[in-house]
């Protein structure tokens, strides 16, 4: 992949992120964190809503060529987002809080984007 467009990904993937922590927002959350990093890897957007945290993982594509970007949300995926919820937590002393992991998955081709949003779409119980 080429630096010119590995930067057009990054541009776009953030996009993505910034669009979905607008979403958030208007669903009455408070983006608590974008882009933490622990351990190996990043969690894109944890918000938070009524002493609930919500762990976001967000795909972003310039179409639905390559599948849809949701699926690019494996076990392996799912597994590392929960090591880092953990550590996120275990860093802000949160102990044990009521948690969600979210995906978000946006296919941004022309200048409307479509956002789905997919509360609940899988369980830390039995990942790691």
């Amino acid at each position: 992949m080429s630096g010119e467009r590995g930067g057009a990904r990054q541009r776009l993937a953030r996009r993505g992120e910034t669009l979905a922590a607008w979403w958030l927002r208007l669903q009455g959350f408070v983006i608590e964190a974008r882009n933490w990093r622990g351990g190996h890897g990043e969690i894109d957007l944890v918000a938070r809503r009524r002493g609930l945290r919500v762990f976001v993982e967000v795909k972003t594509r310039g179409g639905e060529w390559a599948g849809a970007p949701e699926e690019a949300v494996d076990r392996r995926k799912q597994e590392q987002l929960v090591r880092l919820a953990r550590a996120y937590l275990a860093s802000r002393h949160l102990g044990d809080v009521p948690c969600r992991f979210d995906v978000i998955a946006i296919v941004w081709k022309g200048l409307l984007p479509r956002l789905r949003h997919h509360r609940a779409a899988f369980r830390a119980d039995g990942l790691v």
